[in-house]
């Protein structure tokens, strides 16, 4: 009975502009666009359909090449060799035999910016915890699992056609944000727009990303193709301190991909802006307290609250306080206690914890005398606080 739900409804005054913003209208099969900065989802279509990934799967395999430099289990002056079943894959490639002992960072760059199958492959095999690129595969769903990409499955390392590789968007884009975050040393080779390796593939050497010319801050990651995927791309783009990232797959030519994703970029960027709604050092709402010093305590976010909103949108923006009380004493300063849950209008809803603003300790005799005689009360004549 004391731990019934309790929620209090508060509104932020927040003076946007003019009308709710309208959700990108994607042709796309599923995609997926979030700004990276502020953690905000701006669309989200099929996002968690698992489907085939083509080659943006790679860069599962460049994850965990990056995790094996970082760990000095690979290095980028090492060079590997390249195996019968690396050589046999068609597609794209980066024309490996062999006769090749090929560099880590030549590897990267070739799986980077000429989406090689063999790259991939040559890569899989020096990690691969039985030497294969079967068992590197399953090494990679289990480590996609690991990091939360639930809808992941791998059979191969490069995105060739297979039967149960499998990829959503939203992992794709947790993939890309990690990526991102994870290895910055490594991010800038993503931005790469040509490669030549050893003068093998003239018609191979330019990067697919079609963003990357444009001047919008576009500055990776991967593209991909297969009659089954359609065309795809894992986009990303900085402008100032915003950074979006995107997920777009199932389009229907080279053209409609690149059409679609300078659309994206360009809509995320010019239709929402970014607002401090709440500070860590004032409370925006109070949760109650049961036998404590005080009767309740003030809820801050962990840090400044910065949240993307539609630009045209001239309305409040009503919040929701969320939390199991009354909350039992003591309670410490900076222990969670409840959940901001905003819905704005053109976007999904937004959640964030809330702390205690200060420390509550147990209450003395008189207040435990007081809340006793309540709960006799209570007995008497009902429970008070399901009246509040």
């Amino acid at each position: 009975m004391l731990s019934s739900l309790r929620s209090s409804v508060l509104t932020l005054g927040l003076a946007l502009f003019a009308f709710p913003a309208h959700a990108f209208d994607t042709t796309a099969r599923a995609a997926y666009v979030i700004d990276q900065t502020t953690g905000t989802v701006l669309l989200s279509k099929e996002a968690d359909q698992p489907l085939p990934p083509a080659s943006m799967s790679k860069l599962m395999t460049l994850y965990v090449a990056f995790e094996a430099l970082r760990d000095g289990r690979l290095t980028l002056g090492e060079t590997l060799p390249v195996s019968e079943h690396a050589m046999s894959y068609g597609g794209s490639t980066m024309f490996l035999n062999t006769q090749d002992r090929v560099t880590v960072e030549d590897l990267l760059r070739g799986i980077i910016v000429l989406s090689g199958n063999d790259a991939c492959v040559v890569i899989a095999e020096a990690l691969s915890p039985d030497g294969t690129e079967a068992g590197f595969a399953r090494y990679m769903t289990q480590r996609a699992k690991q990091m939360g990409m639930d809808n992941s499955n791998f059979a191969n390392s490069n995105g060739w056609p297979a039967a149960g590789h499998m990829m959503s968007v939203h992992d794709l884009a947790v993939l890309a944000n990690r990526l991102i975050s994870d290895f910055p040393e490594y991010y800038p080779l993503f931005a790469e727009e040509e490669f030549e390796f050893d003068g093998r593939a003239p018609s191979n050497k330019r990067n697919r990303n079609p963003l990357l010319k444009l001047g919008i801050g576009a500055d990776g990651l991967k593209t991909g193709h297969t009659q089954e995927a359609g065309y795809g791309l894992v986009g990303s783009a900085k402008q100032g301190d915003r950074r979006v990232v995107f997920v777009l797959t199932g389009l229907d030519s080279t053209a409609r991909r690149a059409e679609e994703a300078e659309a994206v970029v360009n809509w995320s960027f010019r239709n929402f802006v970014e607002r401090t709604i709440a500070d860590a050092e004032t409370p925006i709402a109070e949760a109650q307290i049961w036998m404590g010093a005080e009767k309740t305590v003030g809820l801050v976010p962990e840090e400044d609250l910065t949240l993307l909103f539609p630009v045209l949108n001239d309305k409040n923006v009503e919040a929701e306080v969320v939390y199991e009380g009354p909350i039992n004493a003591p309670v410490e300063k900076g222990q969670k206690l409840a959940e901001l849950v905003i819905t704005p209008e053109g976007l999904p809803e937004i959640r964030r914890p809330l702390f205690a603003a200060k420390d509550v300790p147990v209450g003395g005799f008189v207040v435990r005398m007081k809340t006793v005689g309540g709960i006799v009360l209570e007995d008497v004549i009902g429970n008070p606080l399901e009246a509040m």
